[in-house]
């Protein structure tokens, strides 16, 4: 974690702390101490089943964009990519590249495809979340005595995720948008990265090529509209679920519309970069409108306390701790060097070996290993016979793996 990381993170603490001064800790304590245990049991059950459905719509697209990786080997991405958003400021976000980086790694498919599939599963993610915010947003104004600054900041919070899902989406569909927009990335990336590789700028090219094809693929696709999106709906749904059982669990008579009505609020709150995953914003945001909805304001504190506990700290937790397993310099890992770069047939063959075991790594790199194997259960052939037919083997799928690099 980076010093500003961590610096942000304590602000966003302190704020915190502040509001549950204010709220008071005693009353917060005693409302604890009458919470139903069961009813956060099946919150915490419903935030493990939301990591399953994260998993199962990537794997939906992934299988699109001819990406093979069990939905096993994904929840852990899955699990790190969100611990590492909630360190970045603006939620759901700043993971993104280190689930594309990963994706890559163990899948041994280029960057910029395992990117588009990340960014598609992103656009899926956000899509519901559009149609839920202009709803909530209608509604709050209606029944909720907000200032005209929170207001404005909602609307302007939902126009601006809308343009860059907009954006994102035409520069997918239409090729000379992309150019013109490969050109600003270009001229932007030049000026903070002065002393960037020669060939950035080529590796830039090919990476939103590769990134614009892939996206096609996937945009395309019927199944897109048929699984993944529903998956998408489930997700918000089960987001919003959990929170009603955390409510629950404190004996408050809460209507599931308010319960998703500030949900949604307050995660746009988030998603405004300020502070990591919106920590003390959300929080804050949570407890300001369901105290103004009549909740008490000890029971509002106590239930967003415990909701972040769910839903924030258990998910960056996990996260963390998986994180060792795919090496310490994952983050290191992701660097603007690597855009577009190529691997050598050696780190390929090295990626293969230590993948090739998994049930669900693609049969297309496992043919020639049959074929070997069939001509091993010939006994009708000699043993000089079975070596050399075995080193013919390895050195064409060695040239197969070259020419696979070189297209």
């Amino acid at each position: 974690m980076k010093h500003k990381s961590f610096i942000l993170l304590l602000i966003g603490l302190a704020i915190m702390a502040v509001m549950l001064y204010f709220v008071g800790i005693e009353k917060i304590f005693d409302a604890l101490k009458y919470a139903n245990f069961w009813y956060i049991l099946l919150a915490i059950a419903i935030q493990i089943i939301t990591y399953y459905l994260f998993a199962l719509r990537w794997q939906l697209i992934n299988k699109i964009a001819d990406i093979n990786i069990g939905i096993k080997s994904l929840i852990p991405m899955v699990l790190v990519g969100m611990s590492i958003n909630n360190i970045t400021p603006s939620g759901r976000g700043g993971g993104e590249p280190v689930k594309a980086y990963l994706l890559s790694k163990y899948s041994g498919k280029p960057s910029e495809e395992t990117f588009a599939s990340v960014i598609a599963d992103r656009a899926l993610d956000t899509f519901p979340f559009l149609v839920l915010a202009i709803i909530t947003i209608i509604s709050v104004i209606l029944y909720f005595k907000l200032s005209y600054l929170i207001v404005t900041i909602l609307i302007i919070s939902v126009i601006g995720v809308t343009v860059a899902f907009l954006l994102l989406i035409y520069m997918s569909i239409n090729q000379k948008a992309g150019e013109k927009i490969t050109g600003w990335i270009i001229r932007i990336v030049k000026f903070f990265y002065k002393k960037g590789p020669e060939n950035l700028e080529e590796r830039i090219k090919k990476a939103i090529l590769g990134f614009q094809k892939t996206m096609k693929m996937v945009l395309s696709d019927k199944n897109i509209l048929y699984y993944a999106l529903p998956v998408s709906f489930l997700l918000w749904g089960a987001e919003i679920l959990r929170v009603y059982c955390v409510f629950l669990a404190f004996g408050a008579t809460v209507s599931p519309l308010l319960i998703g009505e500030v949900f949604i609020v307050a995660s746009l709150i988030g998603m405004i970069p300020i502070l990591p995953g919106g920590l003390g914003a959300v929080d804050g945001t949570m407890i300001l409108l369901f105290s103004s909805a009549g909740i008490p304001s000890s029971i509002s504190a106590a239930a967003t306390v415990v909701e972040r506990l769910i839903s924030f700290w258990l998910t960056t937790i996990v996260g963390f701790v998986i994180l060792p397993y795919y090496g310490a310099s994952v983050l290191d890992n992701i660097s603007l060097g690597s855009i577009g770069e190529e691997k050598t047939v050696e780190e390929v063959v090295d990626e293969l070996d230590y993948i090739e075991d998994d049930p669900d790594f693609p049969n297309d790199f496992k043919s020639d290993t049959n074929k070997n194997s069939e001509i091993y259960d010939d006994d009708s052939v000699d043993d000089s016979e079975k070596d050399s037919t075995n080193d013919d083997v390895d050195n064409k799928g060695l040239e197969r793996s070259r020419d696979d690099l070189e297209e």
